[in-house]
């Protein structure tokens, strides 16, 4: 009876065939697991007579050994058959992959630390949600400035006892300069690259954020011939050598005495556009030097030590350095706008 079940299922394992691997995986159960057919027979062969067992456990081996090769050869041909239908052609050349790019803002935010690195600055980071303390009465705001009124300033918390602990967001980074000099002892020199927040009505020239970097150099016998050679050192490896640079009086709560710095328009090359309003010149900072009242409240001794200040906005070098129209257009998000900045990086 056994090597007749054997014979039977020796010719049903010749004929098997499968069109999935779902399906040859059941006959692979059916056959050939320690519950299928073919191991049932083996547990049967211990009650074979004895005068049988060479002829049954020959025939069980061929059998077993048919199982295997045939379902083996189902699957080899059923990986064969994917392969031809599968889509990706690997010989073919691969497809164009679409790289992004670095923000304009970032490319030139990144240029202006590389230069100011150069010159021995280090970077220095703060808080954007900030305390009045810091961006406003170490800055030698005093307490009715107009700085501090809602017309200017985002409060995200006010306390009507005491204006310095107003909470908001920072209208300058001068804020990170202040924790700077809390906690250094001078030589300071420090670049503070980040966002800031302004209530402003948002048009081609101005929004309620942008990006600032501002600097700070604190040291012994410090002059505002130091600022000034700094300020045409960064001008001329931004916009080019022959970038001139003109100081013009101002006036900055923190900074005395105080500067607005102008550099040759670098559209028309100092001869008058619609850009620098056909002056021939471009505002692109503010400077001075540190105001004494600066230093006290910050713990540094205005007596022995003296420093420069000087902060720009970001949007406005990269207008004028790539010749955008409209500053809205850097928070848009439009990809076409993006994709011309591909060879900035």
């Amino acid at each position: 009876m056994i090597l007749e079940k054997i014979e039977q299922l020796l010719n049903e394992v010749k004929g098997i065939s499968a069109s999935n691997a779902g399906e040859i995986e059941a006959l692979r159960l059916k056959y050939l697991s320690k519950k299928g057919e073919i191991n049932a027979l083996m547990a049967d062969f211990r009650n074979v007579p004895a005068d049988q067992k060479k002829e049954v456990g020959m025939k069980l081996n061929e059998l077993k050994q048919t199982a295997t090769e045939r379902i083996n050869a189902l699957k080899e041909q059923f990986s064969q058959e994917d392969g031809l239908n599968d889509d990706v052609d690997l010989t073919r050349s691969p497809y164009p992959i679409s790289l992004g790019t670095r923000h304009p803002l970032t490319i030139v935010t990144n240029e202006i630390i590389d230069i100011f690195s150069r010159m021995g600055f280090i970077l220095a980071d703060g808080p954007e949600v900030e305390d009045d303390l810091h961006v406003f009465t170490k800055m030698n705001f005093a307490a009715d400035h107009p700085a501090r009124d809602m017309q200017d300033t985002f409060f995200v918390e006010q306390n009507p006892n005491d204006v310095t602990k107003n909470i908001i967001l920072r209208s300058h980074t001068s804020s990170v300069q202040a924790r700077v000099m809390e906690t250094t002892e001078p030589p300071i020199r420090v670049i503070c690259p980040g966002r800031v927040y302004r209530n402003e009505a948002i048009t081609a020239r101005a929004h309620c954020f942008f990006h600032q970097v501002e600097g700070l150099y604190i040291d012994k016998n410090v002059s505002f011939t130091d600022l000034k050679q700094v300020l045409l050192t960064f001008a001329r490896e931004m916009f080019g050598a022959d970038t001139k640079i003109r100081l013009r009086p101002s006036y900055f709560p923190f900074t005395e005495p105080s500067a607005e710095m102008d550099i040759s328009c670098h559209i028309c090359g100092g001869k008058g556009c619609g850009f620098c309003k056909h002056t021939g010149w471009v505002e692109i900072l503010g400077c001075g030097m540190v105001d004494p009242n600066v230093l006290e409240q910050c713990g540094i001794d205005s007596k022995v030590y003296s420093g420069y200040a000087f902060g720009m906005g970001v949007e406005r070098v990269t207008n004028l350095k790539y010749q955008v129209s409209d500053l809205r257009m850097f928070s848009e998000n439009d990809v076409r706008f993006l994709k011309e900045f591909e060879s900035a990086n």
